[in-house]
């Protein structure tokens, strides 16, 4: 891929032939609970895991670019999409740091463009603090080093990454106080073990495994940034909040795409025996397909509006974190109400576990378990529109 890919060649780069191999290997990804290996190494071939290296976020376009890339591999195959997705998140990150005069994760860039795969160990089992706190505990060692020990959850891409990006809390780190640092491991450290223990509802092809981490030991100058514990608007965590957000929702808008095609395609073959008509002439199913039709086109011009606003790095920096949780949570919610009307018109074959249908309805659910929840969006918005609660 070259700097000259834009939005509108997206098709020339993804083309049919291609994601319909992508979506003739879906199924199987499913039913066996296996990572999309052969989809991985097209994707690596097509250099689409330099999307954002070769054309990065700014004014070249990267965050429009790579949204609406993600959002047509999704329509394919939306664990392939999600698994890659925690790469692209990295690169974003980078990109989007670099474009506001920060490069601190340079490397990061370079790294990718040199062929590194970058996954994320960051989410843990019980933290709804997400990067403002961690249960990961971080020793300081006696030659300046430090020591990880804590488990992370929904590590995607764990058959294929080669740094993983770790965070926990050294206490009494800084000055007395609790602090967070955040680094990056290779693969082969000491200390990191992968569970084989991925079998979820949906998503499965992603293979998100368990990541324990015991005492890994970790050089002074891999650690990339310090935090003090608790909310705060630094670059990196606005960076991350944005990447992640802005891509997962192209996630899940590639899902309500597909799946409002198969709704569409049922509603235009399906016949009632009873009343000698096409289900598409039906006011009560045009109405049921209207209704997520109507949800995917806001979810969509947000998207188009969010991205826009972060390659030209407008928009006022106090209201972005609630733009992006809303942008996460109206993409999830258009996701679930199309893959739920697909099945309620696609027929009963469509209720079948390896139903194209069941399977994205299935992908769709997997949508409510990413960071921001809808509790804790609802929160980040009120706090934008009231200040935090009081006591």
């Amino acid at each position: 891929m070259t700097t000259t890919t834009t939005a509108h060649g997206i098709g020339q780069f993804l083309p049919e032939d291609l994601l319909e191999r992508f979506r003739g290997r879906a199924a199987g990804y499913d039913a066996a609970n296996t990572f999309f290996t052969e989809d991985f190494e097209e994707l690596t071939a097509l250099g689409y895991l330099r999307l954002l290296t070769d054309t990065p976020p700014g004014d070249a376009g990267g965050m429009a670019l790579a949204a609406a890339a993600q959002r047509r591999l999704a329509a394919a195959a939306p664990a392939t999409a999600l698994g890659i997705n925690m790469h692209l998140v990295w690169t974003a990150v980078a990109g989007l740091l670099a474009d506001r005069g920060d490069s601190s994760l340079r490397f990061v860039f370079d790294d990718a463009a040199g062929g590194e795969v970058f996954a994320f160990g960051v989410s843990e089992p019980g933290n709804d603090a997400v990067l403002f706190d961690s249960l990961t505990r971080v020793e300081r060692l006696a030659d300046g080093g430090y020591s990880f020990t804590g488990t992370k959850v929904f590590t995607s891409l764990s058959p294929v990454w080669t740094r993983l990006g770790i965070f926990g809390k050294l206490e009494g780190g800084n000055r007395g106080d609790d602090t967070i640092l955040h680094a990056f491991v290779p693969r082969g450290t000491p200390g990191v073990e992968t569970l084989e223990d991925w079998n979820p509802l949906g998503m499965r092809a992603t293979q998100s495994n368990t990541t324990r981490l015991a005492g890994v030991r970790v050089p002074p100058d891999a650690v990339f940034r310090t935090l003090p514990v608790g909310p705060n608007a630094d670059p990196l965590v606005f960076g991350i909040f944005a990447a992640f957000e802005t891509l997962v929702a192209s996630v899940y808008l590639g899902i309500a795409d597909r799946a409002l095609e198969l709704t569409v395609d049922a509603m235009t073959r399906r016949r009632s025996h009873v009343g000698d008509r096409a289900l598409s002439d039906d006011p009560v199913l045009r109405n049921l397909l209207a209704g997520p039709a109507m949800r995917r086109t806001g979810a969509e011009a947000e998207l188009r509006q969010v991205t826009r606003d972060l390659d030209a790095r407008a928009g006022e920096t106090a209201q972005w974190f609630a733009r992006l949780v809303t942008l996460k949570t109206h993409a999830v919610e258009a996701a679930v109400a199309a893959t739920t009307a697909a099945l309620h018109v696609g027929g009963g074959s469509g209720f079948s576990a390896s139903s194209e249908t069941a399977r994205l309805h299935r992908d769709a659910l997997a949508g409510q378990f990413h960071p921001s929840t809808e509790e804790s969006a609802r929160a980040t918005v009120a706090t934008a529109l009231l200040g935090p609660p009081s006591g």
